[in-house]
């Protein structure tokens, strides 16, 4: 599943393999962050009128990120995971797979940022995220706010006609629309590239004191991103977005891929820049089940390429979306845990989820916050 268009399919296998849930309703939740801050939330609408959308011919390239910052305690109401119309997209379309009636799957459930909250105040350093092929921003929920709360700004981005809906300003919907052909898996990859270089060019916007916001919507007070420590990580086609986002763009001083193969084709030996030239920056691999650098010869091509410090880590009982929010939902849907198994693996889910935070806040903790 780590090679990228096989990822990109990840989501229907996903869940036409589950069984029917129980009956009994169980109310979604992700776990609490557990930093010293509280999470505030901003989601922005982003318009590239020099970058036409590379999926549906004559529309300028548009994007929905969330922001998540460090905020000042009490506040506004707690945002949901997903909002309204793209979540109902979402749960149909995820009920009818699971053979669980639609109301089962609320993606509208509270998670613990805020809306409408000032920031804490002060220039913090940024975490940009990006989901594997076909799934949403919303996926690394539980990652973003636990670096929020450790006073970290990230930004988790959509990259629009992807995920089965993208929800914009005013109930306006995206569907997906995928690229097929040879070339695809290149396709997919370089518009991800554009995407988020386009991103962090609105961070700086936003760092200088404007909106790049295409609303114009009021932003919290004292949120100030610090573009010039910046990093990025990604789950599965994330991760490789992430490693060919730093080969062309100095701007990301640490990246992490999370299981995500670095190849278009690993049989033909097809790999990314980054495999092939290697990082100056420091990066970091991790890995789960029967993947690791030992079985992923892109990785091993990247490791021998790498000049920057590097790290990986592997989470042996953890499974392919061990690293997404699948880890902490899947188990409180009251499926089988042997039909889970293959996607999450047997960890327990509160010490893979507690490993992931602390990683992930060592690595960006050491390379962008200087701790």
């Amino acid at each position: 599943m780590r090679n990228l268009l096989v990822a990109g399919l990840a989501g229907a296998l996903l869940l036409t393999a589950l069984p029917a849930a129980a009956a009994a309703a169980t109310r979604l939740a992700l776990p609490a962050p557990t930093g010293p801050y509280a999470v505030g939330r901003v989601d922005l609408h982003l318009v590239d009128p020099a970058r036409p959308d590379p999926w549906v011919a004559g529309t300028p390239r548009e994007l929905m990120v969330t922001v998540r910052y460090p905020a000042r305690p009490g506040g506004g109401p707690k945002t949901p995971y997903v909002t309204s119309v793209a979540a109902e997209i979402l749960a149909e379309e995820d009920a009818r797979q699971l053979g669980i009636a639609a109301d089962r799957l609320d993606y509208t459930f509270p998670t613990h940022a805020r809306a409408g909250v000032p920031a804490a105040g002060g220039p913090r350093p940024v975490v940009l995220y990006s989901p594997s092929a076909k799934y949403p921003r919303s996926v690394g929920t539980t990652q973003l706010e636990q670096l929020a709360s450790e006073g970290f700004v990230t930004v988790a981005i959509d990259h629009t006609h992807e995920p089965a809906a993208v929800e914009f300003p005013g109930g306006r919907v995206e569907r997906r629309v995928l690229p097929s052909g040879p070339e695809a898996g290149r396709q997919l990859i370089a518009t991800r590239v554009a995407d988020t270089r386009f991103v962090l060019d609105a961070l700086e916007t936003l760092a200088r004191g404007g909106s790049p916001d295409a609303e114009r919507r009021a932003l919290p007070a004292g949120l100030s991103p610090d573009v010039s420590r910046a990093g990025m990580f990604g789950h599965s086609a994330g991760g490789f977005t992430t490693g060919e986002t730093m080969v062309s763009d100095a701007r990301l001083d640490a990246g992490a891929d999370l299981d995500g193969s670095m190849a278009y084709s690993q049989s033909a030996r097809e790999f990314g820049r980054a495999a092939d030239e290697g990082l100056d920056q420091p990066f970091l691999l991790l890995s789960a089940g029967d993947h690791s650098a030992a079985s992923d010869p892109s990785w091993q091509e990247f490791l021998a390429h790498q000049r920057g410090p590097v790290r990986t880590q592997h989470l042996s009982d953890g499974e392919h979306f061990s690293y997404t929010d699948y880890q902490a939902l899947l188990p409180r849907l009251g499926l089988d845990p042997a039909s889970i198994a293959p996607f999450v693996g047997t960890v327990d889910a509160d010490r893979s989820v507690a490993t992931q935070r602390a990683v992930l806040s060592a690595f960006f903790g050491r390379y962008l916050a200087r701790r």
